[in-house]
């Protein structure tokens, strides 16, 4: 394996799943394939900058705690950086860097002119009252300045943030060069320049994923059965929408564990219900309570994991029971299952296509930012349909030609077009 540290990243515990070694592997097997140069290929395997701040928070009881956030830009040769921001306990730097490469895949894919980044702080953000969050933010970004900007590295949510934190993070920036720029982040309230359509975007775009991958299978949405883990921003609005089109999404979870319905669920009723019951789903009336592990292997036409990464992993493959898994999360197949899910004829969905919605809508509210011109939900999603459909015919166009997986095909796509840049622009000096 290519060497893909510059510098000494955590180490994992061996029975963790390392999501940077698994990326580099994708890397490599996508660089073998279009018979990379190995100069390319170490270039790209480097992140170009691997920041790390602290920061130090005064906590509403008056004690004062550092943390320390981190920012990882991988690549920036098709434009500026872009990435979202994520507060979960589980962030490590290995991980912050494995999702700011599959970012810069993932633009190049669906042909956006960004390059990778991601951003995060290793905090439990419900452990956290509202003013220290902003607090926590507004430093973070403090700390952050010279690195980010509308030309240079714009963020988003993530896991654990959301447009809330997105407007601090705006404010803070805006309040150090002394004029709103809404352009610096991407995933605000639409009162300071945000775009209509976002918070649905990555739902919406993995259910064009999966309509079109059912289509190429003579196969509608209308009836398709449909389990989904995670029913949070992403999961939820995908089996919003799934079930808006005519899908029996037959299941859903949270961490905490989830409901079935052998014949489809009240998808707005349920919404509904976890809002109220602070997105517990337990008691929902109808269903049946279910855990993730068995959710996950319910027989159903397509499987959406929209939680965490490892999900499906080499111990659970050989049960999956659908056709098609859709990767609406970042990184929940790894490597030994991808081949198990292969190997048994199970199409997958990869996540640098399935989840790819956000960023093309965080693209379009950049887009509008700059320019001060906003745009109506229908165009919108208009340009989102345009651009996942076109990817998803590149993708599979590609998988056939080449006789190999939809990841693969994702990744030769992704992977070659940055490539193909950085030896256009060449080295400098």
């Amino acid at each position: 394996m290519v060497s893909t540290s510059p510098l000494p990243l955590e180490t994992p515990s061996p029975a963790h799943i390392c999501p940077y070694d698994q990326a580099c592997s994708y890397l490599e097997q996508a660089a073998k394939e279009l018979r990379l140069d190995q100069n390319l290929l170490v270039m790209l395997s480097h992140p170009r900058k691997v920041i790390t701040v602290s920061i130090p928070v005064k906590l509403d009881s008056g004690e004062v705690r550092v943390l320390a956030g981190h920012r990882v830009q991988h690549c920036d040769i098709l434009g500026p950086y872009k990435g979202g921001t994520r507060y979960h306990p589980a962030v490590t730097l290995r991980e912050v860097s494995a999702l700011a490469m599959l970012m810069t895949w993932k633009c190049a894919l669906l042909g956006i002119p960004y390059g990778g980044a991601k951003g995060g702080i290793a905090i439990d953000p419900s452990r956290y009252s509202v003013g220290e969050l902003e607090r926590i933010t507004r430093r973070y970004t403090s700390e952050l300045i010279k690195d980010i900007g509308p030309s240079v590295d714009i963020p988003a949510p993530d896991m654990g943030t959301s447009a809330r934190e997105m407007a601090w993070m705006m404010d803070t920036y805006s309040v150090n060069v002394g004029h709103a720029v809404p352009g610096i982040v991407t995933g605000k309230p639409i009162s300071v320049g945000g775009s209509r359509g976002r918070e649905m975007a990555t739902g919406r775009g993995t259910m064009i994923a999966v309509r079109e991958a059912l289509a190429e299978r003579g196969k509608s949405l209308a009836g398709s059965r449909i389990a989904i883990q995670g029913f949070g921003n992403v999961g939820g609005a995908a089996a919003l929408l799934l079930h808006q089109a005519g899908a029996k999404v037959i299941a859903v979870s949270t961490g905490a564990g989830g409901v079935y319905a052998e014949n489809g669920l009240d998808v707005p009723a349920l919404k509904s219900f976890a809002a109220q019951n602070h997105r517990s789903l337990k008691g929902f009336p109808n269903a049946m309570p279910i855990s993730n592990a068995q959710l996950l292997t319910l027989p159903c036409d397509v499987l959406i994991p929209a939680a965490l990464e490892n999900q499906i992993t080499e111990d659970n493959a050989n049960q999956i029971q659908a056709a098609i898994v859709a990767e609406a999360a970042n990184g929940p197949t790894t490597l030994e299952a991808d081949r198990i899910l292969e190997a048994r004829g199970i199409t997958v969905l990869p996540d640098i296509l399935a989840n790819a919605g956000g960023v093309v809508v965080s693209y379009l509210e950049w887009v509008q930012g700059l320019s001060y011109v906003f745009w109506d939900e229908e165009r919108v999603n208009r340009e989102l349909e345009h651009l996942m459909v076109q990817a998803y015919q590149q993708v599979s166009q590609k998988s056939r030609q080449r006789e190999i997986s939809l990841r693969g095909a994702a990744y030769m796509l992704g992977v070659g077009r940055v490539a193909q840049a950085l030896s256009d622009r060449g080295l400098y000096p």
